[in-house]
């Protein structure tokens, strides 16, 4: 697998620029949001966003200010989210940071959300690519409607796998797609490979979001499993399989671990023995890399160049990577 170092290589001078144009974009005149934002731009994590967006824009044609706009865009947006998504589960830690909620307070936390969300639309906005805004604000509705259904779902513990798929599509996968979409945007106007770069994203995300719920299980031995998801009730696919293929009585033992128990280690780990037993870590994977292989048929579509070269290389990062 490359590391990401070698596969920003064939984009190394268009993310350091990037870098400067994101952090100019979140600027503001109120000393405390400014704080907030030198904050959150001092803790980025991947940025595997941009990287779908500048890798997808130069696989079709050379890259142009609009591409710039559409990194800035999508990132604007992915960490209005996380702010947004810290408040909503009442996490206090972000890759190794303390969140703004835990620093500054909900409300304090919802509102820069709120600001980073319109930044980004204005910055689109303020440059006409409207059709950029049309692909971003279709993911963001997305996103809030996975969110909830997710949180529906959880109160009952009666996820299916095909909801599975639709929650982790809006959450997840949604975005990519939309940072691809926009990425392909920014250096084409044919539809149909827009709607293929989107396509792409989609798949991509799918795997994305299947491997982030593999780390509870401490999925090939990366680390401790963490049990994160079984304390938050969350039905990852894992489980779903797990309990559609354990005996009633084991299925009501799971069950009633995560409506009462679902907060103390031992339960959890308990809860992940079960699903280890029964195949569900390999099932999910088998899942992961099918999707991963759609990925990768979908982008035999496009242009053999570097930047495809560099996307599927991507894609397996995305699959193979520990944390």
């Amino acid at each position: 697998m490359s590391s990401l170092s070698q596969l920003r290589r064939p984009i190394q001078r268009e993310l350091e620029e990037f870098e400067l144009r994101f952090k100019e974009s979140m600027k503001s005149s109120v000393p405390l949001l400014d704080k907030i934002m030198y904050y959150i731009v001092k803790r980025k994590g991947k940025q595997i966003r941009p990287m779908f967006v500048f890798l997808m824009a130069k696989m079709l044609a050379p890259i142009n200010d609009k591409t710039y706009i559409a990194a800035s865009f999508v990132e604007l947006l992915h960490t209005a989210t996380l702010v947004h998504d810290d408040v909503v589960d009442d996490s206090h830690m972000r890759r190794g940071f303390f969140s703004i909620n835990a620093l500054w307070k909900n409300k304090i936390a919802v509102l820069s959300g709120d600001f980073l969300f319109s930044k980004g639309l204005l910055l689109a906005v303020e440059h006409k690519h409207y059709d950029m805004l049309e692909i971003m604000s279709l993911a963001v509705k997305k996103v809030s409607e996975g969110e909830l259904l997710q949180l529906e779902k959880a109160r009952k513990l009666n996820l299916t796998e095909a909801v599975y798929y639709d929650i982790i599509r809006d959450k997840t996968a949604s975005l990519i797609a939309a940072a691809c979409g926009i990425g392909a945007a920014s250096t084409t106007t044919d539809p149909l490979l827009i709607q293929k770069a989107q396509d792409f994203g989609e798949a991509a995300g799918m795997a994305f979001q299947i491997k982030d719920d593999l780390f509870d299980y401490g999925y090939q031995n990366i680390g401790k499993p963490t049990g994160i998801d079984i304390k938050e009730k969350k039905l990852t696919l894992p489980l779903i399989y797990t309990l559609n293929k354990v005996d009633r009585s084991t299925r009501d033992r799971i069950r009633s671990i995560l409506k009462r128990k679902s907060d103390q280690k031992k339960y959890q780990q308990e809860v992940i023995r079960i699903v280890k037993e029964t195949g569900g870590i390999q099932y999910a994977e088998e899942k992961m890399r099918a999707y991963k292989d759609q990925a990768l048929e979908l982008l035999n579509a496009f242009p053999d160049n570097e930047s495809r070269n560099s996307l599927k290389e991507l894609v397996y990062f995305v699959i193979d990577r520990k944390n």
